[in-house]
C-alpha cells in the first residue's frame, strides 16, 4: 500500500545555516512543536547557525546573544512569547537530536570546545545529517 500523501511527516529534519535570532528561534520553535506531537527532529546546526550553541562566555551571556537580532528575545519574554532559552530547554527535554556539522565549524573558526556543555550534540557532516533524515520526514534549511 503507497504511503498516505496527505499523512504529516513522521520526522522533521532542519538545517539551521542562518546566524540570524529569528530564524534559529523559529527553528527551536518548529522543532520544539513536532517534538511536543510525538515526531522526531533532528537540528542540523552549520555555518554562522553553530553560534546559536556557543557556549556562555566568563559574564555568564550565552552565545546565541551576540546573534543579529537577539535583543528581540526581551521582546518575546514581555509578549509572553517563548523565549530562545526555554525553546532550546524544550527541544533538550523533547528529545530533539541536535547535530553539529565539522565542516560549518572549521569554517566559523570553532571547534567542539566553544559548544555549550548543557546541550549534547552528535558531531557529522551532510552525509550523516542525510542518514538521519527519514524518507516519510520533512526538511528545511532555515
Amino acid at each position: 500500500m503507497p504511503p498516505d500523501p496527505n499523512a504529516p511527516p513522521a520526522k522533521l529534519s532542519l538545517i539551521v545555516f542562518s546566524d540570524g535570532y529569528e530564524r534559529v528561534h523559529y527553528a527551536l520553535a518548529l522543532a520544539s512543536s513536532a517534538l511536543a506531537i510525538g515526531r522526531a527532529a533532528t537540528l542540523f546546526f552549520t555555518m554562522g547557525g553553530i553560534r546559536a550553541l556557543i557556549r556562555a562566555d566568563e559574564d555568564g551571556a550565552q552565545g546565541w546573544r551576540s546573534l543579529p537580532g537577539a535583543e528581540r528575545d526581551e521582546e518575546f519574554a514581555a509578549e509572553g512569547l517563548a523565549t530562545f532559552e526555554e525553546m532550546l530547554a524544550a527541544c533538550v527535554a523533547l528529545g530533539g537530536k541536535f547535530l553539529v556539522c565539522k565542516m560549518g565549524l572549521k569554517a566559523e573558526g570553532l571547534t567542539t570546545d566553544d559548544l555549550r556543555p548543557d546541550v549534547t550534540v552528535a558531531h557529522g557532516g551532510i552525509v550523516t545529517f542525510l542518514n538521519d533524515a527519514r524518507a516519510d520526514g520533512a526538511m528545511l534549511m532555515i
